[in-house]
């Protein structure tokens, strides 16, 4: 089979499968690898496909009455960690890779490294945590001086920076500010240390409070994040501001929060109320 069948196979993906188009063009892809790597075969002319249409889709976002609800349904690390997501504007990942030197309690601002894009970015701090967030430093501090006295202490570190600075990834501002319940083996190295909580347990955290606080949407962790930008937009901050506090490369990719703004049904008032 050659360029002919694979862009009918393409082309019945979106027309008669009804996929979208991320999924198809992971079709492609991975079809395009298959040839030029494993049957060591060109792939000249794709250029009968028909593609499907990307949907732009409104994003879900809570209400801060929604926020709240949900939030009163958390405690401990958890409810922290999902304050940090609404209150800051954390990624999922963002969160659970937060390590102790990234918090500035005197400037009120965490420094994100390494984000989407490869961009370091701050954020607020919001005041409401900073005495529960103190409290989990010092929940760290001791797990990693008891870590330490049985032989471990070390942390993964990015990139080279355990090679540069040797004694990085055994420092207090080095650790996970969120770490694991227990050491485990990091499979890439095979050295015994604390990871960071995995995704999961904050995503079932979330899940669970959503459905406590009797909420229908379709939600999850970045929803959190979804309301963080549309409430500053709804409070009166300008969209390059929240661009800059999201990390977004593009501020059109910022703009699709402004849905909630008075430019949208919202902002229409149905003839049915007036009869």
């Amino acid at each position: 089979m050659g360029e002919q069948e694979i862009n009918k196979y393409i082309t019945c993906l979106a027309v008669n499968k009804k996929v979208s188009s991320s999924t198809q063009k992971q079709a492609l892809c991975a079809i395009v690898f298959l040839y030029k790597n494993v049957l060591k075969k060109d792939i000249k002319d794709l250029g009968q496909l028909v593609w499907a249409k990307k949907s732009k889709k409104i994003p879900v976002v809570f209400s801060k009455e929604e926020v709240r609800a949900i939030l009163e349904k958390m405690n401990g690390t958890y409810r922290l960690m999902a304050m940090l997501l609404y209150g800051s504007g954390l990624r999922l990942t963002e969160c659970l890779r937060l390590r102790v030197k990234d918090i500035d309690f005197d400037y009120n601002q965490i420094t994100i490294r390494d984000s989407k894009g490869n961009k370091d970015r701050t954020v607020p701090l919001p005041q409401i945590i900073k005495k529960d967030l103190r409290k989990q430093i010092e929940k760290v501090r001791k797990i990693h001086i008891k870590d330490l006295e049985n032989g471990f202490g070390s942390v993964e570190m990015p990139y080279a920076l355990a090679r540069k600075y040797p004694k990085a990834e055994y420092s207090l501002g080095g650790q996970f500010v969120f770490p694991a319940h227990r050491i485990s083996k990091d499979p890439r190295t095979g050295i015994q240390r604390r990871h960071h909580l995995y995704e999961t347990v904050l995503q079932k955290a979330v899940k669970n409070a959503i459905k406590k606080a009797g909420i229908t949407k379709h939600a999850g962790c970045h929803t959190l994040r979804h309301s963080f930008a549309t409430h500053l937009l709804e409070d009166g901050y300008d969209i390059r501001t929240v661009q800059e506090l999201l990390g977004h490369k593009h501020v059109e990719t910022t703009m699709i929060y402004t849905h909630v703004l008075n430019h949208g049904a919202s902002a229409v008032q149905s003839p049915a109320d007036r009869l």
